[in-house]
Parts: structure tokens; sequence; C-alpha cells
């Protein structure tokens, strides 16, 4: 080969790695940044979104799993050649009710159009089988090794708008994220810019740690409280993993055999956080999960340990001290609540509001946050087997399953016909198999 010929080609390869370096941080602006072109498939912000009425469907693209910028409009005879942004208006800064109703219809009707799709853009067909082009990649690893992103790959064959990119806690660049800067609490963070600001300049860690933020491929469990984890001896195989996710004030001491020993995060909000110092774990870190404004101000009291100094706006009582520094507190990412309630199970929107049946379980969203930040994802714990009465609702108390009554909150049928399809489609792995 020709020198000339070899430096061609060595420039040709610059510019393609060049290109591809580009269009992934683009991806990555598009998701998390200040100014997105167009309107998001659920829920877009901007005064450069625009407006799509009921009959314009998007056109995914498996890829990227994202939405193109055209879209065609849908008529009873199919797709006409029409592009949608002839009919589209774009909004103005001014039109925020306008914009809020807007965003109801788009979540309603942002879904994928195929007959392969359910409505809330699940392949219909779930298989464990691995795709061709994921059997390549991982068919080959061998059993037990940890595969690199595994979870974000499957979950995404089985629905393509799933974009990985959503970082697990809030961190000092909180205000850019454009999917919950529009959003009131549980669903955002609007209106608690300044507290969110003062705790996080207290608080200053981000991430999980530097050992665990260094891994190249993180396997991570939640464990549910459920019966179902009683007298099934998991607790040795749930220690196994890097991340181990505990919720509320679920107790380890006397169930270890169950529930193993290790807790790396415990996620919880201000009714449900363990109102006994001496039962949290010496190395776990305190993860706060917000679903109403005055949360936010109990967490600013237990981050510098202020008391508390009103208890209206709670439904039960909360603690009044959380034994953790403030380096080990964080903030969960509430995009987490956000997606798994209008994207994964198809909750009602209710113009952005908490409102009856819209908010989906704490586990629920621990699992959505490990689907954007965990290479593998397991459950335990996980199911409500309403055909068993006597069953125990917990592992940790006697309390029966017929104690279950209608949530205002929660739909618990939806939720758990979301998390069987990613059992289904192994995206997660249930280890006590109650889903």
């Amino acid at each position: 080969m020709k020198p000339t010929h070899k430096l061609l080609f060595v420039l040709c390869a610059l510019l393609v790695l060049g290109f591809i370096y580009y269009s992934s941080w683009k991806l990555h602006l598009y998701v998390w940044g200040q100014k997105p072109l167009l309107a998001e498939s659920q829920g877009g912000f901007g005064p450069e979104a625009r407006i799509r009425t009921r009959s314009v469907y998007p056109v995914i693209t498996k890829s990227q799993g994202g939405i193109r910028s055209k879209a065609r409009i849908r008529t009873k005879r199919g797709y006409p050649e029409k592009d949608a942004e002839e009919t589209s208006v774009a909004l103005t800064k001014g039109a925020e009710v306008k914009r809020i109703a807007e965003l109801e219809n788009d979540i309603n009707v942002g879904r994928i159009v195929s007959s392969g799709y359910d409505k809330q853009g699940f392949l219909l067909q779930l298989e464990t089988k691995l795709p061709p082009e994921l059997a390549y990649k991982y068919g080959n690893l061998s059993e037990g090794v940890c595969k690199p992103g595994y979870a974000a790959a499957k979950m995404t064959s089985i629905y393509p708008k799933f974009v990985k990119l959503a970082p697990m806690f809030l961190d000092r660049n909180f205000k850019q994220h454009t999917k919950i800067k529009n959003y009131l609490p549980p669903f955002g963070i609007k209106t608690q810019e300044r507290i969110i600001d003062n705790i996080l300049s207290e608080t200053k860690s981000f991430g999980l740690g530097e050992d665990l933020d260094s891994l190249s491929c993180k396997r991570c469990i939640i464990v549910g409280n459920g019966g179902i984890l009683y007298n099934k001896s998991l607790g040795s195989r749930i220690d196994e993993y890097d991340v181990v996710v505990r919720l509320n004030g679920a107790p380890i001491a006397g169930y270890k055999r169950d529930v193993g020993t290790k807790t790396t995060l415990r996620i919880t909000y201000p009714e449900g956080a363990i109102q006994k110092s001496e039962h949290y774990e010496g190395d776990s870190l305190f993860v706060f999960s917000a679903f109403k404004p005055i949360d936010f101000k109990w967490l600013k009291n237990m981050v510098f340990k202020e008391k508390l100094s009103r208890m209206e706006g709670f439904w039960k009582s909360v603690a009044q001290h959380v034994p953790r520094k403030p380096a080990e507190m964080r903030i969960l990412n509430p995009y987490f609540i956000q997606e798994a309630a209008f994207q994964f199970i198809g909750l009602p929107f209710n113009n952005g509001l908490m409102g009856k049946g819209n908010i989906p379980t704490l586990g629920t969203v621990a699992i959505t946050m490990a689907l954007h930040n965990c290479d593998e994802v397991a459950v335990a714990g996980f199911g409500y087997d309403m055909t068993s009465p006597q069953a125990p609702l917990h592992y940790y108390e006697s309390v029966k399953m017929s104690a279950i009554k209608e949530s205002w909150t929660h739909n618990i049928s939806k939720e758990k016909e979301f998390l069987r399809k990613l059992v289904k489609a192994n995206v997660i792995t249930d280890l006590t198999k109650g889903i």
C-alpha cells in the first residue's frame, strides 16, 4: 500500500471515530441536556417542543431507542405520505397550561404503533432466548461472569424506546435535567430547586462510592419485603451481588439466613424510614425518594441534624434522626418514578401530579433505577399472591396477605403486569419466583 493510501486510510478511520463520538455525545445531550429540539416520546419540554394531535404517532427507530424527528399522520386506511410536522404547532414559553395538556396527550399516544407491540411499547411476544445480536455478544460468556450492559440491552430489545443514560442520584447539575425540571414531586423537582441545592451543597457526594463506581460491570439485586422471602435461605446468594438495595425499614437482624447481611443502598421516604438509630446498617448509603414537597424539608432536617419543627403533612410518624453523615446520603433521581409510572406501567398522567392510582411502588422504582445503572439486575421478595390470603405479607411480621386492601396510590395489578414482562424476557432475574 502506498504511503498516500495509508494516510487516507488513517484519516478515514479518524473521521469515523469522531462521528461516533459526536453522535454519542449528542444522544446524551438529548437525554439530559437543557434544550432538546423535539418533544420527547412521553413528556418532552422546552419552547421548541411540538404539539401532537391524537392522529399523530411517532416512528420508532429500534437502533437508538428513540423517536425520529418526523412522524406520520395515521388515518383509517394507514399512513399517508404527508409529514406530521406540517400539522404541528410550535409551543411558546408562556403556554404552560396548554403544554401540560399536550404532555398528557403525548403520554397517551406517544407509543409504538405496530401489531407486534402492546400499548406501552413492549413487544407482545416475549422470550427468554437471546436475540441473535445479543446471543453473539453474551452467549459465550462463562456462567456467573458479569455481562456488561446486559440489562439495558435486553430492555431495549423488548422496549425500543429505552435509553440507558439516567443518573442514579441527583448531583449539582440536576437543574439541567430536562426530564424532571418541569414536574412537581414525586415526578420531578419543580419548586424544590433551592432546598435541593442547599442539601447537595452539604452532602457533596453523588455516586455509589469509589470502589463501586470504578467497576466495569455491576450486578445489582433489589430485595423486596415480601413474605415470599421467608424460609428461602437466599441470604448468601443475595450477598454475592455487587449492589444490594433494600427498601424502607425492612430489617436484617434475625433474618440474615433468608435476606443476607449486605446493604449497599437503603431507599426510603420519610414515613418509611427506620426510626430507631440502632437498626441502621453501619456501611450503607441512605437514599431518599421524595413523594411530596414537604419530604425535602424533612431531608434537609436530617442532613443538617436539625430538629423537626412541624409534623403536619405526613401520613404517619416519621424519623427524627438519621444516623448518617451528609456524605452518606443521596437523593434518588425522580425520573425513575416518572418513567416507571407513565412509560413502563401506563398509570394515569393526571396533569403530571400525584393522583389516585398513579404512583409506582418503591420496589418498582428501584428496579427502574437498576435498569439504567446496573449491568445485571435481580430481585427477591417481590410478588403478592392474593390467592393465598393466609400467606405472610412481609417476611418480618405476622400480617397476612388478606390485610391488603385497595390502594389509593398504587395499581398493583398493572405494576405486576409490567414486572412479569421483565421476568419473562429475562431482563431481570426473580430469585423467589413470586412475580
